[in-house]
């Protein structure tokens, strides 16, 4: 099978997750989401847990002179020269690395930008339904409906931000994106696996 990228965006709540590791299966690629803070941190010698909480935030670094040495693992920060932009370019650059190795399905993170250069690649994003996520989010994260709401609300809003201030495109417009699939209308497999059909027509596999 040819190498491929598949970049999922995705409403939160709306089933990304599992698409995106169905997908990964599905094409034998590797799936990056929570591993590609890892992956950024080796490649900057800060702590796994700074990129943690700061994943996907617009502009975290304004207090980055305030640093403690507990968030530097060794290494440099590209020469000291600390900026703003600095942990979303040791991210991008973790993305890129990955893609250049293999087959990838990565969840968010603007790959869909940063590797908007490269061959064989398909961006899909993922939505639903209000009432579809917030029944997924109080299930998944033990709430009731208005404080799911509130969660998805908020989440999705700070998604937005980091998305649209890094590629200075609108997160979730279709022109951005090769498909866009509501996933409350078939249910998260099936929509799964219209998916893989895209995906194998898209690179005749």
């Amino acid at each position: 099978m040819k190498h491929i990228i598949i970049n999922v965006g995705r409403q939160v709540g709306s089933g990304g997750h599992e698409i995106g590791r169905m997908l990964a299966k599905e094409f034998n690629a590797i799936y990056y989401d929570k591993e590609l803070l890892n992956l950024a941190a080796k490649e900057s010698g800060f702590s796994e847990k700074f990129f943690a909480e700061n994943d996907e935030r617009k502009g975290f670094l304004r207090g980055l002179f305030n640093l403690q040495s507990p968030h530097i693992s060794g290494g440099s920060f590209y020469g000291s020269n600390f900026s703003q932009e600095g942990l979303f370019q040791f991210q991008s650059d973790a993305i890129r690395k990955a893609a250049n190795e293999g087959s990838c399905v990565f969840l968010g993170r603007c790959a869909d930008y940063i590797l908007r250069d490269y061959e064989n690649v398909v961006n899909i994003f993922i939505t639903a339904s209000m009432d579809f996520r917030t029944d997924i989010i109080c299930k998944s994260r033990h709430l009731d409906h208005e404080q799911a709401r509130k969660f998805i609300e908020s989440h999705e809003s700070r998604r937005a931000k980091y998305y649209n201030y890094y590629t200075g495109k609108k997160w979730g417009a279709a022109e951005s994106y090769d498909l866009c699939i509501d996933v409350s209308i078939l249910g998260i497999e099936e929509s799964g696996k219209l998916i893989a059909e895209f995906i194998r027509k898209r690179f005749n596999l």
